[in-house]
């Protein structure tokens, strides 16, 4: 037994030939450029860091040519003064887990979407590079996704409920602008119960809708009338099967994510989809 051990721990590992040797060595410094080439894109925006990463909201005016992105990606130095004047923290910057490329500006709806509180597109305005393009000066304008009915098996107005209570619950931390409280200073969503005989808050506080509203008022946003008026982004049309009514998005939506953020049902019955813009979809 002991003779056994003895031979295998006398045995030594065959000598690498002058070939292997300078092969290995290329592979080495090849595996290291590749992945110092990879760190530096991911930091400058050009690729996902996280092999899973989904890909995210952009604030508004976003440079893109549909799903394209490598204008804006370029166009972004990643100084973060959308995130400082956005009045509801709806922007965040990508970090190593969020796989957007490190430094980018991106909204999470369903945490806190893009209210549109500022009326003058403050990140549009704040952006020094145009990288979120300074040729759009009203919400209408932007198109940062599209919204899409993805669970309407659990949408409570088309199974004909009501709501009562606060729309994410008391924990909430979400913030948005409500006309009859205050019509600059956005408040917590979790501070504004709702009681609703039909549920109707993806059409209730579509900004896009609030300002068709004010618009028809004779109250145009801002006291402008040029914002007058937008096309409708989501109504609330008959149930074919007789019982409740169906969130129907229209082609003025403009992907802010309020609909999903304001759903009360977990997951949220309404998603905004980046994949998909108006001119991408057959409004039905």
């Amino acid at each position: 037994m002991n003779d056994e051990s003895n031979q295998k721990t006398s045995r030594k590992r065959p000598a690498m030939s002058a070939k292997r040797r300078e092969q290995s060595r290329r592979e080495f410094l090849r595996t290291g450029i590749l992945a110092a080439g990879f760190v530096t894109a991911s930091l400058a925006g050009l690729v996902p860091l996280a092999g899973n990463a989904n890909a995210r909201l952009r604030p508004p005016g976003a440079l893109k040519d549909r799903l394209e992105e490598r204008e804006f990606l370029a166009s972004c130095i990643k100084c973060g003064q959308c995130v400082q004047v956005c009045p509801v923290e709806a922007i965040k910057l990508a970090d190593l887990l969020d796989g957007v490329g490190i430094g980018t500006p991106f909204i999470d709806a369903r945490a806190q979407a893009c209210d549109f509180s500022c009326d003058g597109l403050q990140c549009v305005l704040a952006c020094p590079t145009g990288a979120l393009t300074h040729e759009i000066n009203y919400p209408a304008q932007s198109r940062m996704g599209f919204a899409r009915l993805a669970r309407p098996d659990a949408c409570l107005a088309a199974r004909g409920e009501g709501f009562k209570g606060q729309a994410r619950g008391p924990d909430y931390r979400g913030k948005l602008r409500y006309e009859e409280v205050d019509r600059w200073t956005p408040i917590p969503v979790a501070d504004h119960p709702y009681d609703l005989e039909l549920c109707d808050l993806c059409v209730r506080q579509c900004p896009i809708e609030i300002r068709i509203a004010q618009c028809e008022a004779g109250e145009p946003p801002s006291g402008d009338p040029n914002q007058c008026p937008p096309r409708h982004a989501i109504r609330l049309v008959p149930n074919a099967a007789g019982r409740g009514v169906v969130p129907t998005v229209e082609d003025g939506c403009v992907g802010c994510g309020v609909c999903e953020m304001i759903c009360p049902v977990e997951s949220a019955a309404i998603v905004v989809d980046i994949d998909q813009t108006a001119d991408s979809v057959r409004i039905g």
